[in-house]
């Protein structure tokens, strides 16, 4: 049902859902605590339907949402360890980081107009990603409307200020022109001259390393195409951000 690493994240989860049930003073459910964190797992990982994860695990619908519902929350809390201000703390240590914008499809809401990105084409969320050197995930913003601009996301995440806090440089792509000193863009035109062709040409393939991040977010294929509100998108985010570290 879930790849290699899921024994490790679901006794780590297990332990916290233990915790949780302890607190509200849970005397019975239908699933023991591991087989709860598989399910969520199954369901933010393989991108399991409730209707799949209800045949799955032989709990009705309502349980199976319920239960998905209280691990995110769970996983969201943990999540002000990984904020911006704690990540900086590690990203200071990188050479230099990469910066690039995602998004994270959405199924089309009567309130589509905030959420429809000219750049993609489609209905999403806007979330931020901070890679190190080598494309491993760092950090991850909170979820924005798909019509935000990266530029804009980045500003209003503070990325831009942190970075240049921190003296560090980063590399961007094109939608970040503008940003200032700290990010470094590519040339932009068509009739460049040749020593502008070969930075755009070394900046590209620093930058595509960054897209190695982009296909871990992707690889939990709930984030592919999600069909929730979007007040719980940035828990979702916060949640597989959490079960990435604890897996790495």
């Amino acid at each position: 049902m879930v790849d290699g690493f899921s024994t490790k994240i679901t006794r780590v989860r297990a332990g916290q859902l233990t915790a949780r049930r302890r607190d509200i003073g849970t005397r019975w459910r239908r699933l023991p605590v591991a087989r709860q964190a598989l399910l969520v797992l199954a369901h933010l990982r393989c991108g399991d339907t409730y209707a799949q994860l209800e045949a799955g695990f032989g709990i009705g619908i309502a349980t199976v949402y319920r239960y998905i519902r209280e691990v995110i929350e769970v996983l969201a809390a943990l999540a002000p360890t990984l904020t911006l201000t704690e990540a900086m703390k590690t990203i200071r240590t990188k050479a230099f980081v990469i910066l690039g914008g995602t998004l994270l499809p959405i199924d089309r809401i009567a309130a589509d107009t905030p959420y429809y990105s000219g750049k993609h084409k489609r209905h999403g969320m806007n979330v931020q990603v901070l890679t190190d050197p080598f494309g491993r995930l760092l950090w991850a913003s909170p979820a924005l409307p798909g019509s935000t601009h990266d530029l804009t996301a980045a500003r209003q995440h503070g990325i831009i200020d942190a970075l240049a806090a921190a003296g560090l440089t980063c590399w961007a792509d094109k939608a970040y022109q503008g940003a200032g000193r700290p990010v470094r863009v590519p040339f932009r035109g068509r009739h460049l001259k040749r020593w502008k062709r070969r930075h755009n040409t070394t900046h590209a393939k620093i930058r595509c390393v960054g897209e190695q991040a982009m296909a871990t977010l992707k690889g939990w294929r709930l984030l592919r195409k999600l069909r929730c509100s979007t007040n719980r998108i940035t828990n979702i985010v916060k949640a597989v951000l959490v079960l990435h570290h604890a897996s790495a």
